[in-house]
Protein backbone atom coordinates (compact mmCIF):
# COMPACT_ATOMS: atom_id res chain seq x y z
CA UNK A 1 0.00 0.00 0.00
CA UNK A 2 2.73 2.52 0.88
CA UNK A 3 4.28 1.80 -2.54
CA UNK A 4 1.11 3.06 -4.24
CA UNK A 5 0.79 5.98 -1.85
CA UNK A 6 4.35 7.06 -2.61
CA UNK A 7 3.83 6.46 -6.32
CA UNK A 8 0.84 8.79 -6.34
CA UNK A 9 2.69 11.36 -4.23
CA UNK A 10 5.47 11.40 -6.80
CA UNK A 11 2.86 12.01 -9.50
CA UNK A 12 1.94 15.25 -7.73
CA UNK A 13 -1.13 14.24 -5.75
CA UNK A 14 -1.42 16.51 -2.72
CA UNK A 15 -2.54 15.55 0.75
CA UNK A 16 -6.09 16.63 1.53
CA UNK A 17 -6.76 18.63 4.68
CA UNK A 18 -10.48 18.95 5.42
CA UNK A 19 -11.98 21.57 7.68
CA UNK A 20 -15.48 20.82 8.95
CA UNK A 21 -16.52 24.44 9.25
CA UNK A 22 -19.39 26.46 10.73
CA UNK A 23 -19.18 29.96 9.19
CA UNK A 24 -21.28 31.54 11.96
CA UNK A 25 -18.96 30.16 14.65
CA UNK A 26 -16.10 32.64 15.42
CA UNK A 27 -13.76 29.81 16.47
CA UNK A 28 -14.39 27.99 13.20
CA UNK A 29 -13.85 31.21 11.25
CA UNK A 30 -10.46 31.73 12.95
CA UNK A 31 -9.41 28.16 12.08
CA UNK A 32 -10.57 28.68 8.48
CA UNK A 33 -8.51 31.88 8.23
CA UNK A 34 -5.44 30.13 9.69
CA UNK A 35 -5.77 27.24 7.20
CA UNK A 36 -6.28 29.59 4.24
CA UNK A 37 -3.16 31.57 5.20
CA UNK A 38 -1.12 28.40 5.75
CA UNK A 39 -2.34 26.97 2.43
CA UNK A 40 -1.44 30.18 0.57
CA UNK A 41 2.02 30.18 2.13
CA UNK A 42 2.56 26.51 1.25
CA UNK A 43 1.55 27.12 -2.37
CA UNK A 44 3.83 30.16 -2.61
CA UNK A 45 6.78 28.23 -1.15
CA UNK A 46 6.16 25.28 -3.45
CA UNK A 47 6.33 27.61 -6.44
CA UNK A 48 9.57 29.16 -5.13
CA UNK A 49 11.02 25.68 -4.51
CA UNK A 50 10.31 24.63 -8.08
CA UNK A 51 12.63 27.38 -9.29
CA UNK A 52 15.29 26.84 -6.63
CA UNK A 53 18.08 24.38 -6.04
CA UNK A 54 16.33 21.28 -4.71
CA UNK A 55 19.38 20.13 -2.77
CA UNK A 56 18.83 22.93 -0.26
CA UNK A 57 15.16 22.27 0.39
CA UNK A 58 14.11 21.42 3.89
CA UNK A 59 12.41 18.06 4.07
CA UNK A 60 10.92 18.88 7.46
CA UNK A 61 7.65 20.32 6.17
CA UNK A 62 4.93 19.30 3.78
CA UNK A 63 5.14 21.72 0.87
CA UNK A 64 1.56 21.68 -0.43
CA UNK A 65 -1.84 20.38 0.51
CA UNK A 66 -5.34 20.66 -0.84
CA UNK A 67 -7.72 22.51 1.49
CA UNK A 68 -11.24 21.07 1.49
CA UNK A 69 -13.81 23.09 3.46
CA UNK A 70 -17.04 21.31 4.37
CA UNK A 71 -19.94 23.12 5.98
CA UNK A 72 -22.01 19.96 6.24
CA UNK A 73 -21.55 17.17 8.74
CA UNK A 74 -19.15 14.34 7.91
CA UNK A 75 -20.42 11.01 6.66
CA UNK A 76 -20.63 8.23 9.22
CA UNK A 77 -17.48 6.68 7.71
CA UNK A 78 -15.64 10.00 7.96
CA UNK A 79 -16.74 10.42 11.57
CA UNK A 80 -15.56 6.89 12.35
CA UNK A 81 -12.13 7.77 10.93
CA UNK A 82 -12.00 11.06 12.85
CA UNK A 83 -12.83 9.26 16.10
CA UNK A 84 -10.12 6.66 15.36
CA UNK A 85 -7.56 9.41 14.74
CA UNK A 86 -8.44 11.21 17.98
CA UNK A 87 -9.09 8.25 20.26
CA UNK A 88 -12.15 7.41 22.42
CA UNK A 89 -11.31 9.99 25.11
CA UNK A 90 -11.96 12.83 22.62
CA UNK A 91 -15.35 11.55 21.41
CA UNK A 92 -17.22 14.10 23.56
CA UNK A 93 -15.33 16.97 21.95
CA UNK A 94 -16.39 15.76 18.47
CA UNK A 95 -19.99 14.76 19.19
CA UNK A 96 -21.67 16.73 21.95
CA UNK A 97 -21.93 14.82 25.25
CA UNK A 98 -20.63 11.54 23.80
CA UNK A 99 -18.97 9.23 26.32
CA UNK A 100 -16.99 7.15 23.82
CA UNK A 101 -16.71 6.15 20.18
CA UNK A 102 -19.82 3.94 20.09
CA UNK A 103 -21.89 6.55 21.92
CA UNK A 104 -20.62 9.28 19.56
CA UNK A 105 -21.64 7.30 16.48
CA UNK A 106 -25.06 6.48 17.97
CA UNK A 107 -25.74 10.11 18.91
CA UNK A 108 -24.50 11.37 15.55
CA UNK A 109 -26.81 8.99 13.65
CA UNK A 110 -29.73 10.28 15.72
CA UNK A 111 -28.83 13.96 15.34
CA UNK A 112 -26.02 15.16 13.04
CA UNK A 113 -26.21 18.65 14.56
CA UNK A 114 -24.42 17.27 17.64
CA UNK A 115 -21.21 17.21 15.56
CA UNK A 116 -18.92 19.91 16.97
CA UNK A 117 -17.07 22.22 14.60
CA UNK A 118 -14.37 23.11 13.75
CA UNK A 119 -12.59 19.83 13.12
CA UNK A 120 -9.45 19.80 10.96
CA UNK A 121 -8.57 16.43 9.41
CA UNK A 122 -5.49 15.16 7.59
CA UNK A 123 -6.98 12.10 5.88
CA UNK A 124 -3.73 10.97 4.27
CA UNK A 125 -1.84 10.75 7.55
CA UNK A 126 -4.62 9.82 9.96
CA UNK A 127 -4.65 12.91 12.14
CA UNK A 128 -7.30 15.33 13.39
CA UNK A 129 -7.61 18.40 15.60
CA UNK A 130 -10.82 19.55 17.28
CA UNK A 131 -11.23 23.25 18.00
CA UNK A 132 -8.78 26.08 17.48
CA UNK A 133 -5.53 24.83 19.00
CA UNK A 134 -3.35 26.76 16.55
CA UNK A 135 -0.11 24.96 17.40
CA UNK A 136 -1.74 21.53 16.92
CA UNK A 137 -3.36 22.62 13.64
CA UNK A 138 -0.05 23.96 12.34
CA UNK A 139 1.68 20.76 13.44
CA UNK A 140 -0.95 18.72 11.57
CA UNK A 141 -0.67 20.83 8.42
CA UNK A 142 3.11 21.12 8.33
CA UNK A 143 4.10 17.65 9.45
CA UNK A 144 5.47 14.96 7.22
CA UNK A 145 3.53 11.80 6.62
CA UNK A 146 4.01 9.18 9.33
CA UNK A 147 5.70 6.76 6.91
CA UNK A 148 8.33 9.22 5.68
CA UNK A 149 8.87 11.10 8.93
CA UNK A 150 12.27 9.45 9.41
CA UNK A 151 15.12 11.28 7.76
Amino acid sequence: MSFFKNLFKEAGVKDVITLFHAPKNPVSTRVYTLLKQTHATAVAHATEDQASDHTKQSKLERTEFELDVQEGAPTTDQLTSILEYLGPSKAGSVVQDATGTTDALRKFKQNESLFQRPVTVDWNNGRAVVGEDESEILKLVRSLPKETGKV
